[in-house]
């Protein structure tokens, strides 16, 4: 009795003794017949008519975006991040200059569109969390619980650097600026004040001994295992970037939904400055066409293609569970494969032209210092901290592009950590959907989360706190990552299947356009065969690099129990396929085989979110499946009482 039909009868006494009256079964040795004919072999569940009805599950209303330009706005806010300033620039140069957009774009229209395309879909169809939604298919829940673990990793370090940009952007309203030549502190480092930051013999640069001494304070640590003690204004511009987030977030997306019409928007518009100002630097041409020249011997490289593959999965967002969440607000019908291709298609086009402001600027820089740029060009932490601020101590007026350029920088931060805390929070508030009906709670709740991850942040901001950055940096994104989205792909292509996730897609779009459904063909066919084989080919790179290169920061190199720690804390995300799987088919019943095949049949609770659709389908559900059962029992008392009934009414 798991059909609507079913419980409409169970909630109603009146129909159900109706339906008794009308029927033939064999009940607690009580003989019904209707019109004479013999008794039916099967029989009725039992039914307790003195028990008091099963009361409705209460719906907690979900939250919706106030707009699809608010979604829109969080995803590129989410995606375009500091791995499009940072990385992708870097990446390019060093792997062939332009040619390294040819392994790019492969790889992100093999991976990265059609598993962005899966997570949006799968949380808006499903409306749910990236615990909940598998819902689709139970056995896969330890993916949601990997994604958390992934998610929770990257919160704990990202919010580091929006506390260094925090310092660097305070420190920009000095005039000069602590790190160039013209600073008095600065005056024995530099040969030439007119030169910019030359250093003198094997010393370290103004920008190198700010940022090795000043912020960091990785001069007075020996290593991973020698922290040393909290550097407190660092600990301070950490705390004040917890409660930015927790104001952002508070709400839920209706204030986070306001916060990225500012957020998302700032960083182009300094971009486009950037740019108008590098293209008029002397030098600029050199720095442009060293980060285009193309090198075509390097597409024989296997890295080249996994640092395309890696840049995809570290802009996109992909695996983290902050996507699915995003779109789990979204309405029903919303056209999901547009939206893909307008984020995927931005992101892209962000990544490249941020190389544009980049490298003109550090063009400029090696001009000035009559150095090639690939000496002052460098990557992550290294070209955001030392070279540019380097670079922008150089122009007129540097004070101002400092303060843009790490305002922007903070941005850029603010929003990807914004999509990590929802994936958090989502997740949390769908398995105890109470919280979000009690304000207090909810705001207890996510104070609670941001000051816990503040203090475990508090070793990352100690005189060693940039190794553990490193560490957390380098495994958290890891083979555990690639490992959580290879089965989500599977599960999906296979398990819940993919004909019927390419109809789920199709009924949120309906009318679906001619279009979708000629792309969505495409995408069939990367879930199947392409994107694993590809996710495959990144896993055994990474497995092989991992095992034959040493991880290390500047000179110093890990100690092998630093990396086993980081190869743990990876391990730690992915095995949570493999535990949550056992419990889901540890709770079902029958064989093997049978407790398998169960294990990876929808719940009842799943296509909530498609009931208010006039054309659905109302499936048939067995019994196995629904979330939470009840049991009737009826009595001999029952049975008498009824049989009395009918005898007065005749």
């Amino acid at each position: 009795m798991q059909d609507d039909h079913g419980k409409a009868a169970l909630g109603d006494p009146d129909g159900a003794r109706a339906t008794a009256a009308q029927n033939s079964h064999h009940l607690n040795g009580h003989t019904v017949t209707h019109n004479g004919s013999d008794p039916p072999a099967t029989p009725l569940p039992q039914w307790d008519a003195g028990a008091p009805s099963p009361a409705p599950a209460e719906v907690i209303p979900r939250e919706q975006w106030g707009g699809k330009y608010e979604f829109l706005l969080s995803c590129i806010g989410y995606c375009v991040g500091l791995a499009n300033v940072w990385r992708f620039p870097y990446l390019c140069y060093r792997n062939g200059g332009g040619v390294f957009l040819i392994p790019y774009f492969i790889m992100l229209f093999v991976t990265g569109v059609p598993l962005f395309l899966m997570e949006l879909s799968l949380g808006q169809y499903g409306a749910a969390g990236p615990i909940t939604v598998w819902k689709c298919c139970p056995l896969l829940k330890g993916i949601g619980i990997g994604m958390l673990c992934v998610s929770t990793l990257v919160c704990l370090y990202y919010n580091i650097i929006i506390a260094w940009t925090f310092y660097y952007l305070g420190s920009s309203f000095q005039s000069p600026l602590p790190w160039s030549c013209d600073a008095p502190a600065n005056v024995g480092l530099c040969g030439n004040g007119t030169t910019g930051n030359i250093t003198t013999g094997k010393g370290l640069s103004p920008t190198e001994k700010f940022w090795n001494e000043q912020v960091l304070g990785v001069v007075y640590s020996e290593g991973l295992h020698d922290p040393g003690p909290v550097r407190w204004p660092l600990a301070l511009c950490l705390l004040a970037a917890w409660i930015i987030i927790f104001l952002c977030i508070l709400k839920g997306i209706h204030s986070s939904g306001k916060v990225v019409y500012v957020t998302a928007t700032f960083p182009y518009l300094v971009l486009i400055v950037l740019i108008i100002r590098g293209a008029t630097l002397e030098g600029s041409l050199q720095g442009i066409a060293f980060y285009l020249t193309p090198d075509w011997s390097r597409l024989a490289n296997a890295q080249v293609w996994n640092d395309a593959a890696s840049q995809v999965f570290y802009s996109l967002g992909i695996g983290v569970g902050g996507l699915l969440s995003m779109a789990s607000y979204n309405k029903f019908d919303n056209n999901v494969i547009r939206d893909t291709l307008i984020i995927t298609g931005g992101n892209c086009c962000t990544s490249f032209f941020a190389g544009f402001a980049i490298f003109s600027i550090l063009g400029h820089m090696a001009w000035k210092k009559g150095v090639p740029v690939g000496e002052v060009a460098d990557s992550g932490p290294g070209l955001a901290f030392v070279a540019y601020p380097e670079a922008l101590a150089l122009l007129p007026g540097s004070a101002f592009w400092s303060i843009l350029f790490f305002l922007m920088l903070f941005m850029l931060g603010i929003d990807t950590l914004f999509g990590n805390m929802e994936g958090i929070t989502t997740a949390v508030l769908d398995e105890f959907p109470h919280l979000r009906k009690n304000a207090l709670h909810k705001s207890l709740f996510l104070g609670a989360l941001c000051f816990g991850f503040y203090l475990m942040g508090l070793l990352l901001v100690t005189n060693g706190g940039i190794y553990w950055f490193t560490l957390i940096d380098s495994f958290s994104t890891s083979f555990g990552l690639i490992i959580i989205t290879l089965f989500m792909c599977l599960g999906i292509s296979f398990f819940y299947g993919v004909n019927q996730f390419c109809q789920d897609i199709i009924d949120m779009i309906c009318p679906c356009p001619v279009w979708c459904l000629k792309v969505l063909i495409y995408f069939k066919a990367c879930w199947v065969f392409f994107t694993p084989f590809l996710l495959l080919f990144i896993l055994t790179y990474i497995f092989i690099e991992m095992y034959n290169t040493s991880l290390h920061y500047g000179a110093y190199v890990y100690p092998r129990w630093g990396k086993a720690l980081g190869v743990c804390m990876a391990t730690t995300c992915c095995i949570q396929i493999l535990i949550w799987g056992i419990v889901a088919i540890s709770k079902e019943t029958g064989t093997l085989k049978e407790r398998f095949q169960k294990s990876i049949k929808p719940l009842n609770s799943w296509r909530v979110n498609n009931l208010n659709r006039a054309n659905r389908v109302v499936e048939p559900m067995e019994p196995e499946r629904v979330d939470a059962p009840f049991s009737v029992t009826l009595t001999d008392m029952d049975f008498t009482a009824m049989n009395w009934e009918m005898g007065s009414q005749a």
